[in-house]
């Protein structure tokens, strides 16, 4: 492609031309990266600083690269000027991490005049993000939350709850249980204030788990279904935005 145009062009010392050839393709690549990237992405929160600063970077790899030519005194000079430099930003989404690396890749192969690399490279990415998009990989994550609830304590209530859970759950984890009531009982009472008669409490058991969600399973039918539980005394269900880890 246009390594053909520049094959006459001295790497250490690159020319105008080549430099504004260098950043058009750099700039015309990345901003394809990004537009794949707020297409394919499903979070709500996109802030505009990242999309801008996968066109911003790969910018500045390429011009980094030219900068560095063939010299290994210039290299070794960027890597200690670039060590002094400390990057405290946080990418919590492995996902975002990749597509910063394509910017960078995109900024570093068009800086060595690595073009049909970097055109073909960047077709490659984004065919294989439509395609993960579209794929049951891309689809939304399954809600995850945290399960506590206050039963009596029955085998066939256990029963009852574990059948609940394998229905609508694809995991699902035990995190504790707590025994209420042991040994407390009700006193009854004459008009004199004697005790006539004790009767046991009934047993509770406090249970917390946390669950995952099947695909296409609703989480309000899955919390009407548990209130129709008859020896159901307590329900607390949850559901967060960040997702626990299972």
């Amino acid at each position: 492609m246009f390594e053909f145009l520049l094959t006459h062009h001295n790497t250490e010392n690159p020319t105008a031309i080549s430099i504004l050839i260098t950043v058009l393709c750099t700039f015309f690549l990345s901003s394809l990266v990004t537009l794949t990237y707020e297409y394919t992405t499903r979070d709500a929160r996109k802030p505009f600083q990242f999309l801008q600063s996968m066109v911003l970077i790969s910018i500045v790899a390429a011009m980094v690269m030219q900068a560095i030519g063939d010299s290994l005194a210039r290299g070794l000079g960027m890597l200690g000027a670039l060590a002094i430099i400390r990057f405290r930003t946080k990418l919590d989404n492995p996902r975002n991490m990749a597509f910063m690396f394509a910017a960078l890749a995109i900024g570093i192969a068009c800086g060595v005049f690595g073009f049909t690399i970097a055109f073909i490279g960047t077709a490659g990415f984004c065919s294989a993000a439509f395609i993960l998009h579209f794929s049951p990989f891309g689809q939304e994550d399954p809600l995850v939350g945290i399960l506590k609830m206050v039963v009596i304590n029955d085998p066939a209530v256990d029963l009852q709850v574990d059948q609940l859970l394998k229905t609508y759950c694809s995991t699902v984890l035990l995190e504790n249980v707590r025994f209420l009531n042991l040994k407390k009982t009700d006193k009854v009472k004459n008009e004199e204030g004697l005790v006539i008669a004790e009767t046991k409490r009934q047993v509770l058991k406090e249970i917390s788990y946390r669950i995952r969600m099947k695909r296409g399973k609703e989480m309000e039918e899955f919390a009407h279904e548990l209130e129709q539980l008859p020896s159901l005394k307590d329900l607390r269900l949850r559901f967060n935005k960040e997702p626990f880890t299972l």
